[in-house]
């Protein structure tokens, strides 16, 4: 036997019944709150740059963020976006050919 429950209930547990839970054990669901955060699901297509493709893949922490700390990752992603295109303009090209007739006399 059991010295937590009665004789009655642990019977009624071995035979596959559901014992009583107290009320106040059994915890409520939380209820909706339309103003929570929640995820946008907006998906996001590979741009094929790695700095570009990481910046992009930032703007799903709004999804776990209120409304008011959207401002502060909408423009860390804004910086990070400008920082990769200035790097893009930045790097140098192929090399130029050289042309065979730029020294006439």
């Amino acid at each position: 036997m059991s010295d937590s429950l009665p004789e009655a209930e642990v019977g009624a547990v071995a035979e596959g019944v559901p014992a009583v839970v107290p009320e106040a054990v059994v915890e409520a669901e939380p209820a909706y709150d339309p103003a929570a955060p929640a995820p946008l699901h907006v998906d996001r297509a590979p741009s094929g740059n790695a700095d570009v493709d990481a910046q992009l893949g930032r703007l799903a922490d709004t999804d776990h963020l209120a409304t008011d700390g959207h401002v502060e990752v909408y423009e860390d992603v804004h910086r990070g976006l400008r920082d990769a295109l200035t790097a893009l303009d930045a790097r140098p090209g192929p090399p130029v050919p050289p042309r065979p007739y730029d020294n006439r006399s």
